[in-house]
């Protein structure tokens, strides 16, 4: 009775226990998880020291000579160091020399975003490291510094390229992104091959003008460019082929059949060019020329639809 009593006046402190249940059952749940946490570590940092010293105990489990087991060469070293150096700058000269990518990802080109520019002193520092060639005689430290600078340059460009495919135009206004689209859709025309000469270049220039104030195109850029622009049309070039071998086609064969015809030059007027989709239909035959000596200039009565040219008098 007495129980039932103090639950009756003190119901209230129901509320508070439960809030402290709660908190002690969260605070146990998050020990648990940084317990388990700690074990998968120490089973990972487990692993790579066995990893490392079955590594180390092969060469001499297998049989194999000290020369196989000979570290890498200096020179080995360097040229694979190289090969990584120069496959992040070819990655990152895509979107400095090509303007559709800078454009659709234009925080690449911005040295104000803390990524880009972080892949910039990266870049400045691994291209002051890189010796003259792979036959150069560097110390332990020196390759070593250099090791960790290309390193550093290739994990620089990707955190920068992921950030900037992430964010592409956000950091512009709504006026700005909508200038930058119409550049993309005018850089489509100015490298389109079926479009004429005329419109590349009046596409290449609303370009420009979309861009300046927004985007710094370097000097190479603008030069791959152009060049892309001013490519010459091959189709336009074997059309106006086709049509003059066509042209001269149908006036050698309307030669033919006029000498064939065995009409008189006088009385057979000059073929008309013939249009550029179609054969020149023939004419109306030849008239059979007059035995005898011609007519006088003022007795001839020309046909209809035909020149005739008078003989002159000798």
């Amino acid at each position: 009775m007495d129980f039932w009593a103090f639950v009756g006046g003190y119901w209230w402190l129901a509320f508070p226990l439960l809030g402290a249940a709660g908190g002690a059952a969260g605070a146990w749940e998050k020990a648990a998880r940084r317990r388990h946490k700690r074990r998968l570590e120490i089973l990972k940092a487990k692993s790579e020291l066995k990893a490392a010293q079955s590594g180390l105990r092969s060469p001499a489990l297998a049989g194999a000579t000290p020369a196989d087991a000979a570290p890498e060469s200096q020179a080995a070293q360097l040229e694979r160091l190289f090969a990584a150096h120069d496959a992040v700058t070819a990655r990152w000269l895509e979107y400095e020399l090509d303007v559709a990518k800078l454009i659709a990802f234009p925080a690449m080109s911005d040295g104000r975003q803390p990524l880009t520019a972080a892949y910039l002193r990266a870049k400045r520092v691994a291209d002051g490291l890189r010796p003259a060639s792979a036959k150069a005689h560097l110390t332990h430290q020196e390759l070593t510094e250099y090791r960790n600078a290309v390193t550093d340059y290739e994990v620089a460009f990707d955190v920068a390229e992921r950030d900037a495919r992430r964010i592409k135009d956000s950091s512009f206004t709504q006026a700005e992104r909508k200038r930058l689209d119409t550049a993309q859709q005018l850089l489509t025309v100015a490298v389109d091959q079926a479009a004429t000469p005329a419109e590349r270049q009046l596409a290449y220039r609303r370009v420009r003008e979309e861009l300046d104030g927004l985007l710094s195109l370097s000097d190479e850029a603008i030069d791959v460019l152009e060049q892309k622009v001013a490519l010459e049309l091959p189709a336009a070039a074997s059309s106006a082929g086709g049509s003059s071998a066509r042209a001269s086609a149908a006036s050698s064969a309307g030669a033919d059949a006029a000498s064939s015809a065995g009409a008189d030059p006088r009385l057979t007027p000059p073929p008309a060019p013939p249009p550029a989709s179609a054969v020149p239909s023939p004419g109306p035959p030849a008239r059979e020329p007059k035995t005898g000596p011609p007519p006088a200039p003022s007795d001839v009565t020309p046909a209809p639809g035909r020149i005739v040219r008078p003989k002159p008098t000798p």
